[in-house]
């Protein structure tokens, strides 16, 4: 459906402003072609702004024998194009200016060579200016069914540039399919600058011409053509040009036909991106189920529960150095126990192997984990937008098994403490080390001034009847160190299995923030892309 274009350039200049970010937003998501159509037009359209808007771009063109040369001589009053049945003859554009203030670069533009540019209301027909045509720039192109394909090429590129395009048929050859395959099918959408011009009615009987005309009629609607204009012309009656060169005069004097022509350019190319639009609004990012399992997935694979038990059991090792009974580790120690010395080994080689070198995740492990992860957001999306939001979870995959690798090792330090109260216990526990080892010595003491019958000694080193109860101190001593280890055991357990939740919670959170600046975050960016792509395709269109 034809679409009413605006009158004012600044809403053109709007609107390929808008194509342009559609470009920009389209590049490396949508097809070349499309992209490529799209910045033609606007380097095109970008030069007609830029040149003169004063000046209405009209062209005439036909097939061999339509008289599009005489229709143009008529129009301008003079014999400047050369006519005949023979093909061709026209080989170049001939351009007639209706006032040339700007019109230069304009005809540069077009290319139109300047032994072929005629002017009118100029010292060529100063006497027969006619200015209701003034800034009509009218071209008569070679014949679009020329033998010669460089005569056609002229065509083909004016056709792209007029602000309005005129077809001249003839009675004979109106249904050409030549030109209704090549151009009226092609061009359908642009009926609103576009003009038929059913020449030479002279050679039919009046009751001939309206027939002709309704057949022509019907034709171009079947071929999508909405409305289309038709106007009726004898280059050798009189007044037979008066309706063609009517419809000239209120379009040079509407000033429209610029602005109508880009308005549908525009068009054309703008539904093609909104076939790259879907009907329903995207959402702003991945969902929180899957976000949640994306975190999982990625703690999974850089093993934070692994590092977390091993620190886990690290911690239970490291306390039992401060807070288990010194005597039992004395005796531990003489009886060189191999397994403890084994999994203190295997469990700095297990550490350290989980926060050096390249080893972090496995990548195999990270692309598992991205699997799948945008398939609620890109259901609703178009093919070409849901390749491009997966290929943006996909961004920084070769970057997330050494940053997750550096999101573990950064949490370690936080952990990495001693807690005040294992060295009040390891003071308590050296304490009662020393009643037990003053309490021995009292009893050697005892015992040796006893055998030596020393007599006027001190009472508490000579009295041998004191034995039994240091002896006894120094079993309770024994017995509050080895309780306070068992009660001690029992609280770092506890601790320790806090400890691993809390390590692991933190490597978590670590690692969720990874998931967002390296996943998350990209593809929440893509769908803000086509959220934008989106709202610039419904404003382009109007």
């Amino acid at each position: 459906m034809s679409r009413q274009a605006p009158v004012e350039g600044p809403g053109v200049a709007g609107r390929l402003d808008g194509l342009e970010r559609l470009v920009q937003y389209g590049t490396g998501r949508l097809d070349a072609d499309l992209l490529d159509d799209a910045g033609t037009l606007l380097h095109r359209a970008g030069q007609r702004l830029r040149l003169s808007g004063d000046h209405t771009v009209v062209t005439l063109a036909g097939g061999t024998g339509s008289g599009k040369s005489s229709l143009f001589n008529a129009v301008c009053g003079l014999e400047l194009s050369s006519t005949g049945m023979r093909r061709p003859m026209t080989s170049k554009a001939h351009a007639c200016v209706w006032g040339l203030d700007g019109a230069g670069p304009l005809l540069d533009w077009l290319e139109v060579d300047k032994r072929h540019r005629y002017a009118r209301a100029s010292a060529l027909d100063l006497e027969r200016a006619d200015s209701s045509l003034h800034g009509l720039v009218l071209l008569d192109l070679p014949d679009h069914d020329s033998i010669q394909a460089v005569h056609r090429a002229e065509v083909d590129r004016f056709v792209t540039v007029a602000d309005l395009l005129v077809w001249v048929v003839d009675p004979q050859k109106y249904a050409d399919a030549a030109l209704h395959r090549n151009y009226i099918v092609p061009f359908a959408r642009h009926a609103g600058v576009t003009l038929i011009v059913l020449n030479q009615i002279d050679r039919l009987q009046p009751g001939e011409v309206d027939e002709c005309v309704t057949d022509l009629r019907r034709l171009l609607e079947a071929e999508g053509l909405t409305d289309p204009r038709i106007v009726t012309t004898s280059a050798i009656s009189e007044d037979g040009v008066s309706g063609f060169r009517d419809v000239l005069v209120d379009t040079v004097a509407a000033r429209r036909a610029r602005d109508s022509r880009l308005d549908t350019d525009i068009d054309k190319v703008a539904e093609r991106f909104a076939d790259h639009r879907g009907d329903t609004p995207p959402p702003a990012g991945i969902e929180t189920g899957r976000r949640a399992d994306l975190v999982q997935s990625l703690t999974d694979a850089a093993g934070a529960p692994a590092v977390a038990e091993a620190m886990e059991s690290a911690y239970e090792l490291r306390a039992a150095d401060f807070v288990g009974w010194p005597i039992s580790a004395l005796i531990t120690r003489l009886r060189s126990d191999p397994l403890r010395r084994m999994r203190l080994t295997e469990l700095r080689e297990e550490l350290r192997n989980a926060f050096t070198g390249p080893i972090g995740a496995q990548q195999g492990d990270v692309d598992n984990a991205l699997q799948g992860v945008t398939d609620g957001v890109t259901t609703d999306l178009p093919a070409p937008w849901a390749r491009s939001v997966r290929a943006a979870a996909r961004t920084n995959a070769g970057e997330l098994p050494e940053a997750l690798g550096v999101s573990l090792m950064e949490a370690l330090p936080t952990f990495n403490q001693v807690p005040g109260w294992w060295w009040l216990v390891k003071t308590w526990q050296y304490f009662l080390v020393l009643i037990s080892g003053l309490g021995l010595l009292w009893i050697v003491l005892l015992t040796a001034y006893s055998l030596l019958d020393t007599a006027g000694t001190n009472a508490l080193l000579s009295e041998a009847g004191l034995i039994p109860y240091v002896a006894i101190l120094v079993v309770c001593t024994l017995g509050m160190g080895a309780l306070t280890a068992s009660a001690c055991r029992n609280l770092v357990a506890l601790s320790s299995a806090k400890h691993g939740e809390r390590m692991e919670q933190h490597m978590r959170e670590r690692i969720e923030q990874v998931a967002d600046e390296k996943v998350l975050r990209p593809v929440a960016d893509e769908l803000a892309v086509y959220t934008r792509f989106r709202d610039e395709v419904t404003e382009v269109l109007r």
